[in-house]
């Protein structure tokens, strides 16, 4: 199978790194400097076994590939916000031998939260879903590091809504030869529910950096029991703590990189980087969604939702909301 990386950014650029590093053939998508960079030096991956560049095939969308390979599998690694964009761009182009990517392709959502496969759904027939474990930095154009060792992630993959398929078993293969595990899950949504419940944390690492001191992990253990609230009142289910931890073990340890600082995680990355953009409206906004859906309150949901949007919007600086103002702001808000 031949993998196309839509959106070959932090987590997209090192699963297609390691997957060429695997021997499989890789096309990377991507945009402005970074696509300039991939096409002049190649990929540059950095992981605790050391650095290594990959040349290979990078565009800026589906024209210069022309028709598309019946084997070919599109990987989407675009921030949720991106998604429409992407479907739209990718679902009508023809296949060799007749029908369209949409008809026949496996689309796999390498995403946070749940709505982009949702999204997917309406235009795709064959949607996976991954819960995405895999702590990875856009470095700068063209340099994308991961510091888990002595696996580089863990990337649960199913069928969207549910089951598993030959297909989904040939993929995870394949990443397993790629330095990740992939267990193949026939409810695979419930433990990118579980992911989202961490992933609430994003917002409040963005706005007032990392969630390490005791008033901001107390604030976040309020921020997880809206959701986990939410979610019950909703009756989704979730993979449990002590399942996670049993899934994770000791496979994925975070290990310092000369001149690849991790900094921060996803939404952390996206106002460093001044994209203008942010995906809070689908993890802490999903949340606000299933409570207003179910009579379950969720200020503190909101208020995160609406402060990383506001600084990705202004361009504030990343983590500079002290976490003492935010803890006001959110007591405000519970008491509002």
């Amino acid at each position: 199978m031949r993998y196309i990386i839509i959106g070959a950014g932090a987590v997209g650029g090192t699963v297609g790194g390691r997957l060429a590093q695997a021997g499989r053939e890789v096309v990377l998508v991507a945009r402005g400097p970074h696509l300039a960079a991939l096409r002049e030096h190649g990929l540059r991956l950095r992981v605790p076994q050391g650095e290594s560049t990959y040349r290979l095939p990078a565009v800026d969308g589906p024209e210069p590939l022309g028709e598309l390979r019946a084997d070919d599998v599109l990987v989407l690694a675009v921030k949720t916000q991106d998604t429409v964009a992407a479907l739209e761009t990718w679902g009508d182009v023809p296949v060799a031998g007749g029908g369209t990517a949409a008809g026949l392709l496996p689309l796999v959502c390498l995403q946070n939260g749940v709505e982009s496969g949702r999204l997917a759904l309406r235009r795709f027939r064959h949607v996976y879903g991954v819960c995405v474990w895999l702590p990875s930095t856009f470095v700068e154009p063209g340099v994308v590091s991961a510091t888990g060792a002595p696996l580089t992630g863990i990337l649960h993959l199913g069928r969207l809504p549910h089951g598993t398929d030959d297909t989904a078993r040939r993929i995870a293969a394949d990443l397993a030869d790629a330095h990740f595990e992939a267990p193949v899950v026939p409810d695979v949504a419930r433990w990118q529910y579980a992911k989202l419940l961490g992933n609430l944390g994003n917002a409040l690492e963005a706005v007032s950096g990392p969630v390490a001191s005791e008033e901001a992990r107390a604030l976040f253990a309020r921020v997880r029991a809206e959701g986990e609230a939410v979610l019950d009142a909703a009756g989704i289910p979730y993979a449990g703590a002590e399942e996670q931890r049993a899934a994770r073990g000791d496979k994925v340890t975070l290990v310092p990189l000369d001149g690849a600082p991790r900094g921060g995680g996803s939404s952390w990355q996206s106002l460093v980087r001044g994209t203008g953009t942010i995906e809070a409206d689908y993890l802490n906004g999903e949340i606000v969604l299933l409570g207003r859906l179910h009579g379950v309150p969720t200020p503190l949901n909101e208020l995160l939702r609406d402060l990383a949007n506001r600084f990705a919007r202004e361009h504030r600086a990343a983590g500079s909301l002290p976490v003492a103002d935010l803890v006001r702001l959110a007591d405000e808000a519970v008491r509002a």
